[in-house]
């Protein structure tokens, strides 16, 4: 079994839409429509009743989480919506109908309807660049380094980001030299990892987020 997915540390990201840009050129999203939308969460108090500048808050990447049990496939009347071998959640343009009965369904809101081809997108997590042993468009163009790609059955070791920022030579070069996540980002635990909210769906992205919040971030982001 095969669980791709992607990994984001919240603590590196400093919301300059890197991801968002590429995904949109990569994969041709029409103008006003994401495949990523970078959130803010926050500014909130620090302590109860701080002002600023005791306020905190970060940055969190949304898209498709290509979810373990996605209700988007359940509700698909036409079976366009697929949950495949490599545990992404798929759209066969050809089935899809444009009922949009899937995007009602996705908890996370990262469906739309293409009105030009009456067909829904998501993100696909760039298969057509995994294929071919290269990274997702938003994990290799995030500038901030804080995002991972890989496989959840192989384990957190296996997920790798694009070459550190010190490293010379062409760009296709500079996209050839991975880093594991483990050696990128050394202080991190596992008990800082987080999914967002599940509603029986189980997704499946990881974010880390380190010395945010205390247990607001159990609250509003947890299952």
């Amino acid at each position: 079994m095969s669980q791709k997915a992607i990994i984001t540390d919240l603590n590196r990201c400093v919301g300059c839409l890197g991801c968002t840009v590429a995904c949109k050129v990569v994969n041709g999203v029409p103008v006003g429509q994401y495949w990523v939308r970078t959130l803010r969460v926050g500014p909130v108090p620090k302590v109860e009743g701080g002002q600023f500048p005791d306020v905190d808050m970060y940055f969190l990447p949304m898209q498709c989480q290509h979810c373990a049990n996605p209700k988007c496939v359940e509700v698909c009347p036409t079976g366009a919506s697929k949950k495949m071998e490599d545990g992404t959640v798929q759209i066969d343009k050809e089935a899809c109908i444009g009922c949009q009965a899937c995007v009602s369904a996705c908890p996370y809101g990262v469906r739309y309807l293409n009105d030009e081809l009456n067909v829904v997108e998501k993100c696909t997590l760039c298969t057509q660049l995994t294929e071919k042993g290269e990274l997702p468009a938003c994990v290799a163009q995030c500038g901030a380094r804080a995002r991972f790609y890989g496989d959840l059955d192989e384990g957190i070791d296996s997920f790798e980001g694009p070459w550190r920022p010190e490293h010379a030579g062409t760009y296709d070069e500079q996209q050839a030299v991975r880093v594991k996540i483990r050696d990128a980002i050394e202080d991190f635990q596992d008990d800082e990892m987080f999914h967002l909210a599940d509603e029986g769906n189980a997704p499946q992205n990881i974010y880390i987020l380190r010395n945010h919040y205390g247990d607001r971030r159990d609250r509003e982001w947890r299952s």
